[in-house]
């Protein structure tokens, strides 16, 4: 199922995780069509922009993938509505910029990432209509924990 020109509901569902540990992924409905509106929204634009193919590290999580992974309980990822991505040769602080200056969204998160090292992390990004917030945030590691600090800092 195609969620938008370029983007479809197997990309957007797909986890290693569950893959691995034999864990059922699959969406209900309301997942589905937040799915759509997060691709229509966020991920679309962002492949028209830039011109090419958009990787999705992680998109819909079943509440017991997203326990797995270390997700937040109250992670948008188990309503459809965030994904991780990166687009390979752009620097995944610049992809933040982007979406920071040019996009409506809930929350932008620079995951990760370390200046110098157009690379590492991803950036995280939720889609929720009924609260686009537009907050900006830093994931780093300090002293073994993750901290988010405000805004996008690279």
């Amino acid at each position: 199922m195609q969620l938008t020109n370029n983007f479809s509901l197997a990309e957007m569902v797909k986890s290693d995780t569950a893959l691995r540990h034999d864990m059922d992924n699959t969406p209900g409905e309301a997942e589905i069509a937040n799915l759509k509106t997060l691709c229509e929204k966020v991920l679309q634009p962002v492949r028209e922009h830039f011109k090419t193919g958009v990787k999705v590290n992680s998109g819909f999580r079943h509440p017991e993938v997203n326990a797995k992974v270390g997700g937040s309980k109250t992670s948008d990822h188990c309503k459809g509505q965030a994904a991780d991505i990166e687009i390979p040769g752009i620097a995944n602080a610049d992809l933040a910029v982007w979406i920071m200056d040019n996009l409506t969204y809930t929350q932008l998160i620079l995951e990760f990432y370390t200046p110098g090292v157009p690379d590492s992390g991803w950036v995280h990004v939720s889609y929720d209509p009924a609260n686009l917030k537009k907050q900006n945030l830093t994931a780093t590691k300090q002293n073994g924990k993750t901290v988010y600090l405000p805004g996008l800092v690279a």
